[in-house]
């Protein structure tokens, strides 16, 4: 199923990038997709409404709706996650903004690179990342965020298939596991 879902994530988000190539509107719709995967993450109301299958499509694309609408969303944006919602596709909402992320950096000659904190990053803590990342990588670097409070604390960053995982929950996970085998 992750396959099947993941295909169609693909084909959703290179419609919207010619779509968005089209107006000259990559770095609005970047920048808004972005903008509704950490308020997903962050809402477990909206997370609840984009998942749910008992919610019905016209329900999903009115509250996508007041919710870019609210938030200033391009109307490219706008018409797009309409249009998901109204094919019973929200679910995939997440994985339709990874690829389209992954195809604008690609497009650009970067690397895309997935950053999940426990909380917001400051601007500072941003550039420190990005500068980490495009010297141990060596070439440009597109850094997509995003919180995860579980985390606790620390980052997790994953650059192609290469993952570091420096969360507090990750290293508490490895104490509990050794401290089982201990006794």
């Amino acid at each position: 199923m992750a396959s099947n879902s993941q295909g169609l994530a693909a084909r959703y988000a290179s419609a919207l990038y010619e779509l968005a190539e089209g107006e000259r509107a990559l770095d609005d719709v970047a920048a808004d997709l972005t903008r509704v995967r950490q308020l997903i993450a962050e809402s477990s109301d909206l997370e609840r409404l984009v998942r749910s299958p008992a919610m019905g499509r016209d329900d999903q694309a009115k509250g996508m709706a007041a919710v870019l609408e609210k938030g200033g969303a391009h109307a490219l944006t706008q018409k797009f996650i309409g249009a998901v919602s109204m094919n019973r596709r929200l679910f995939a909402i997440e994985d339709m903004t990874k690829a389209f992320l992954e195809e604008l950096a690609r497009r650009r000659g970067e690397v895309a690179a997935e950053v999940t904190s426990a909380v917001e990053l400051t601007q500072e803590q941003i550039d420190a990342v990005h500068t980490a990342l495009r010297e141990a990588v060596g070439q440009k670097v597109a850094v997509n965020l995003a919180v995860d409070p579980s985390l606790i604390g620390g980052l997790v960053v994953r650059v192609g298939s290469r993952m570091v995982d420096s969360s507090i929950k990750t290293k508490l996970q490895r104490l509990q596991f050794a401290m089982k085998g201990v006794g």
